[in-house]
């Protein structure tokens, strides 16, 4: 996560991570606006280049060589990146409504999500055919259909559905990765029957004659057949029905053609064409709203039609950079000027290519080879990201103009803040931002978070005793909604390894100075992200303290109700000989923030580690406890080592660990293999005097693994043998889909040190 260095004016929020926008994230790595906040709201944290994904569907190119990280750029950038679908835009209060967090506000809007399948209109299509658009989703869509191929006995009869330059190139790629797939089983590749159909009265309509008779060739020596004016009106299971009455047997149905706007757009009040595409001007401003932009497949450009091509998405990268920064200064946009012509380089395939501009056609391997260069070039950019240290941008002074009755706003974020009981967030901040959440409410809360009083009063119930916990930490992402649910998801961790039951919750926080809508919005974001995670666990936030400070930061002091007797109460001492050791949650996060930081983790891994970090140990707790579990403790800074020596001490025993049954998240033992690892990794790995025999296990890709702090890391107990293996089926039944059997207790020996590994 990069602070800031001068306090955030403005907000420019992205929607969509397709080519336009990921040359936006990169321009503006190199020359960020100062006050200028970059929001990337996407779908899917990797997003293919649609030039090379023909390639690696014929099997020319791994995942990784045509997805750009998007994640990642949005790091490199110092942009946010909230992974989340949009639904909506409210355009009065200026905010992008999501499908699963709170409203995100903007000060400009740009939009670039590509087209949406249109098959509604054809019956049997949606239930039937799979849609190559959008493209960020069509990989888990192609790896199941190429699962069903490998697996149909006998003959299987593909049918694409469209012959423009995307469904010819599919086609002939698919075909190619299809019959090889077939003969690495040891089947006749001529199993496989291929179709094409198009409701025109030719292939490749906006290419020259001489590159339709081409691929019209390549097609025959291929055997694909080819059916002109087959418009499909009709498509049932294993058939499509062709408007001249025409059946055509089709195992698999792959549509490449009537595409258009996402159904949301609908609702914006946005000026939109016949297919649903927002009508854009020459700026690429919409034409209903100044502040929204929009670029790429969902736009239509009112001075004339484009084609939906990636090298015109990619071309209004720049412009729209240039548009966005200036929107915000007030100064002139610029006009996005099309190319009349453009170079078309369409692959048979095979590694062969054909070039086509305007009249100008070649074909070769060379041509093939030149397009590699070209995109391989291209994804370099995205790939191959230089330092943080080492950003080529230059210095610039220009600031945000500001309307006259939010300068003095602007001039007291930019002045010296505060020390002391001067550094609080503003009370009017603070009620506002608040007073948007809602807590669970409970009887044994009596004066809670709404109430004007300067503390909270709570009952503890009969025969009750009362469990207490803190933590607090600096945000590590840059998504406060996300950071509020794991800080929330940590705190409570404490609290349900005692086998307790969250009661309320007082938090303790420090946003940057800013503007007070843009403080105000960050703390409700952070907030919000908290109270989800707290009512899931019947946990009620009633107060705390909110301050200034240059890092974002959250903790809580958490209490927890018991019985008093302590019975069913877990403590770190219960351990016994002869239990199994079972981990609810993989570990790794630790080295993969590390990584992030770096630029040097790819961000489907921290994706998953996110998601892992907001998993509730709440459901895990009550089972391990149905279990016969003794001694139990959550995972956080101290690590897996740390933590186990705490519960080995107290319980008078010893503990056998299995290296290669520790589950670790994605990509954690690259980043520790490359010898990235977190600031308290040095400290945890003095705990390695307590290993008995960790010269064997020096080399193991797990071993440094024992000493990586977590965030919202998963539980460690003992659980009795002939329980082992039910705990563990319920566990993966509630969703604890990584938990593990990692060791077991052992008698205490003579040795010094306590845990000995398994390799």
């Amino acid at each position: 996560m990069q602070t800031p260095e001068t306090p955030v004016l403005r907000d420019i929020v992205l929607i969509g991570g397709g080519h336009s926008h990921v040359v936006v994230l990169y321009m503006w790595a190199m020359n960020p606006l100062p006050g200028a906040r970059l929001t990337l709201i996407c779908t899917d944290t990797d997003t293919p280049y649609s030039g090379m994904l023909p390639g690696y569907i014929a099997g020319h190119y791994s995942f990784d060589d045509v997805h750009i990280d998007v994640r990642r750029l949005a790091e490199f950038a110092g942009a946010r990146y909230y992974r989340d679908e949009v639904v909506g835009i409210d355009r009065d209060a200026r905010k992008v409504l999501c499908r699963a967090r709170p409203p995100v506000a903007y000060d400009a809007l740009s939009i670039n999500i590509g087209s949406t399948p249109k098959l509604g209109h054809v019956p049997g299509a949606d239930a039937h055919a799979v849609p190559v658009k959008p493209i960020r989703q069509f990989n888990q869509r192609w790896l199941a259909l190429l699962e069903r191929v490998r697996n149909h006995a006998g003959i299987t009869t593909v049918a694409v559905v469209g012959a423009g330059a995307g469904g010819v190139e599919l086609a002939l790629a698919m075909q190619y990765r299809l019959r090889r797939e077939l003969g690495a089983q040891g089947r006749n590749p001529d199993e496989l029957r291929m179709h094409l159909l198009t409701s025109g009265p030719r292939i490749l309509p906006t290419h020259n004659a001489a590159v339709r008779r081409a691929f019209e060739n390549v097609l025959a020596e291929r055997g694909i057949t080819l059916h002109v004016d087959s418009e499909v009106v009709q498509v049932a299971e294993n058939r499509l029905q062709t408007e001249r009455g025409e059946s055509v047997p089709a195992d698999e149905i792959v549509w490449v053609t009537q595409a258009g706007g996402a159904a949301w757009l609908a609702g914006t009040g946005l000026a939109l064409d016949a297919g649903g595409f927002i009508r854009v001007r020459d700026t690429l401003q919409t034409e209903t709203d100044p502040l929204i932009f929009a670029a790429g497949d969902c736009a239509a450009w009112i001075d004339r039609p484009l084609e939906k091509a990636g090298v015109f998405a990619v071309r209004m990268g720049p412009p729209l950079a240039e548009n966005l920064r200036r929107a915000l200064l007030d100064q002139p946009l610029k006009p996005y000027r099309p190319q009349r012509r453009w170079l078309a380089l369409i692959s048979t395939g095979d590694r062969h290519a054909i070039a086509s501009r305007g009249a100008f056609f070649a074909r070769g391997d060379w041509v093939w080879r030149w397009k590699d260069w070209i995109d391989r070039r291209f994804m370099l950019r995205f790939s191959e990201l230089p330092a943080m240290s080492e950003k080529p941008g230059k210095t610039t002074h220009e600031r945000i103009p500001l309307a006259v009755a939010e300068q003095t706003q602007a001039i007291s974020a930019l002045a010296m803040r505060c020390g002391g009981c001067g550094a609080k967030v503003g009370a009017s901040v603070l009620s506002r931002a608040l007073a948007q959440v809602q807590p669970i409410e409970r009887d044994d809360v009596l004066i809670g978070l709404h109430a004007p009083d300067d503390a909270a009063v709570l009952r503890v119930p009969p025969g009750k005793a009362l469990v207490h916990t803190v933590d607090f930490f600096r945000a590590f992402i840059d998504d406060p909604w996300i950071f509020g649910r794991i800080a929330a998801n940590h705190a409570l961790g404490d609290v349900f390894a005692m086998g307790a039951v969250a009661q309320s919750a007082t938090a303790i926080c420090t946003v940057p100075p800013g503007l007070e809508s843009k403080v105000e919005d960050t703390l409700f974001q952070m907030m919000s992200g908290a109270v989800s995670v707290l009512n899931e666990a019947g946990c009620a936030l009633v107060g705390g303290h909110t301050g200034e400070g240059r890092e974002l930061a959250l903790g809580f002091a958490v209490n927890g109700l018991i019985d008093e007797s302590l019975a069913g109460v877990m403590t770190k001492g219960a351990m016994r000989p002869g239990d199994a050791l079972i981990l609810t949650k993989p570990i790794g996060t630790g080295t993969l923030f590390a990584a992030h930081a770096l630029l040097k983790a790819r961000g489907r891994w921290i994706d998953a580690a996110l998601a892992s970090m907001q998993v509730s140990n709440q459901a895990a707790v009550a089972c391990l406890i149905a279990h016969g579990a003794g001694a139990c403790t959550d995972l956080t800074g101290f690590g897996l080592l740390g933590h186990l020596v705490e519960m080995t001490k107290p319980s008078g025993v010893d503990a056998e660990l299995e290296l290669d049954a520790l589950p670790v998240l994605e990509g954690a033992t690259e980043t520790v293999a490359a010898g990235i690892l977190s600031s308290l990794q040095p400290a945890n790995t003095r705990l390695r005097r307590a290993l008995r025999n960790q010269e064997e296990a020096l080399h193991h890709p797990n071993y440094p693994l024992l000493f990586d702090p977590q965030t919202a890391g998963g539980l460690l107990a003992s659980v009795p043998e002939t329980s082992v293996e039910a705990c563990l089926a319920a566990l993966h039944a509630l969703g604890y889909l990584h938990a593990a059997r990692i060791g077991r207790v052992l008698q205490q020996g003579d040795a010094l040190e306590p845990i000995r590994l398994r390799v």
